[in-house]
């Protein structure tokens, strides 16, 4: 296998990881302790915010009447894909039962959970999407309450668009609450939520870190790290269209990846290029996320054959897998390890964060070797049940009482035997 790196990432400190840890825990614990009191200091401190925090219905529909109509349409057309998608799910999620052995009935059952905590990102992007991805995905599953937060603006509080997007896609509860703070509030059922029993949604790395650290008392979608992506390009790519999908993806911040995979030196070296004079061409603060990202965490590897390309997008397992090549058929049967595939020109990771419809709550770092992204399997328990009639029982008492004395449990045994006298 020949791979050849025309650009490699700087190593990851290890440092910062620790001190954001020991400052969640610090909030967490507080918030557990003082409840509402300390989401009220935390809010004030860090998002400048002194207003109420839930949102009323009055305040809900004020800010849903001030979005403009040509975004309500957008938002609707995105919600309309995203509901559609998950409806399609829906239909692989399914109840079952089966005659294990003759008189003996084992099934499943598809429950969803009681009540779910969605987190809307709104720090350096107004993440609209976020607020339509996670509430209607749980609101398709069933899910009969939803929590929704979001960091509020100094004096304005959750911006409108948002506002609107969490409204459509069915938020129970929509709170003025950001960071931490906002997810414990969630999952501690504070200002009048119900206390969640998932908590969803991207966010910055002290809100990851907050969920990793309540994941038992709760359930979370998953560990989220930076978003990453990986382009696979060869040399049928346009250069154009290869340099815009890295930058596009590097403004997202700056300690988030970005790959490109390809089998044609003259495209990779042309992307190269290219790519500073596209980032330079964003608006701050995206110019700036971009140029760290490209700088930092960029690498560029060429690949003398398509499976070596797929080969390490596989051992990469990137959040969001883009092809520009020829034969997209024998990539999605080829490549295995991905959170979402985008296959073609015609396609780009912005339809998938933004319209397209499958959700972009997915794994990150690496995370995609074992787990896919949000979806409503995530938001319902696949439960078991069985019953059996006297003959069924009696044979499975038998063999149940000989293995249980095997493995030494006496009480096991018994249990079992009891059903032979019936």
């Amino acid at each position: 296998m020949s791979v050849t790196y025309l650009k490699t990432a700087l190593p990851r400190p290890e440092t910062e990881n620790s001190d954001i840890h020991d400052i969640v825990a610090i909030m967490l614990s507080n918030i557990a302790r003082e409840g509402e009191e300390a989401v009220r200091r935390y809010a004030e401190k860090l998002d400048g915010w002194t207003g109420e925090f839930v949102l009323s219905d009055a305040a809900r529909k004020a800010a849903c009447d001030r979005v403009p109509e040509v975004v309500k349409d957008d938002i609707r057309f995105a919600h309309a894909n995203i509901r559609r998608f998950a409806e399609a799910q829906m239909t692989t999620v399914r109840d079952c039962e089966v005659e294990v052995i003759p008189g003996l009935i084992a099934g499943q059952k598809q429950i969803p959970i009681s009540s779910a905590g969605c987190y809307v990102p709104g720090g350096r992007y107004s993440h609209i999407a976020s607020a339509l991805m996670t509430i209607t995905t749980a609101k398709v599953a069933g899910v009969p309450h939803i929590t929704a937060v979001s960091p509020p603006r100094p004096e304005t509080g959750i911006p409108d668009a948002i506002v609107y997007a969490m409204d459509l896609s069915g938020a129970d509860l929509i709170l003025n609450l950001g960071g931490v703070q906002g997810i414990a509030a969630m999952a501690h059922g504070l200002f009048g939520a119900r206390p969640a029993d998932i908590l969803v949604g991207p966010g910055n790395a002290y809100v990851a870190e907050a969920k990793r650290m309540l994941f038992g008392k709760v359930g979370i979608d998953m560990f989220a790290g930076p978003t990453d992506s990986l382009v696979i390009a060869d040399h049928t790519a346009s250069v154009e269209t290869v340099a815009w999908d890295l930058v596009s993806q590097a403004e997202h911040g700056t300690d988030s990846p970005v790959w490109l995979v390809s089998t044609d030196r003259a495209m990779a070296e042309g992307v190269i290029a290219r790519v500073d004079a596209l980032i330079n061409s964003l608006p701050e603060p995206n110019v700036s996320a971009a140029r760290v990202s490209w700088r930092d965490r960029a690498e560029i590897i060429l690949c003398d054959t398509r499976e070596e390309a797929a080969q390490v997008a596989d051992r990469y397992a990137p959040e969001h897998l883009q092809v520009l090549a020829e034969d997209l058929d024998w990539w999605l049967n080829r490549l295995t390890t991905y959170g979402s595939l985008f296959l073609g020109a015609e396609t780009t990771v912005s339809f998938g964060d933004k319209t397209s419809g499958p959700n972009h709550v997915l794994p990150t770092s690496g995370a995609a070797r074992y787990t896919g992204g949000l979806s409503v399997h995530k938001f319902t328990k696949t439960v078991t049940w069985q019953r059996c009639n006297p003959d069924a029982s009696r044979e499975l008492a038998r063999r149940t009482a000989r293995i249980s004395r095997m493995e030494g449990m006496e009480g096991h045994a018994r249990a079992a035997e009891i059903r032979l006298s019936g």
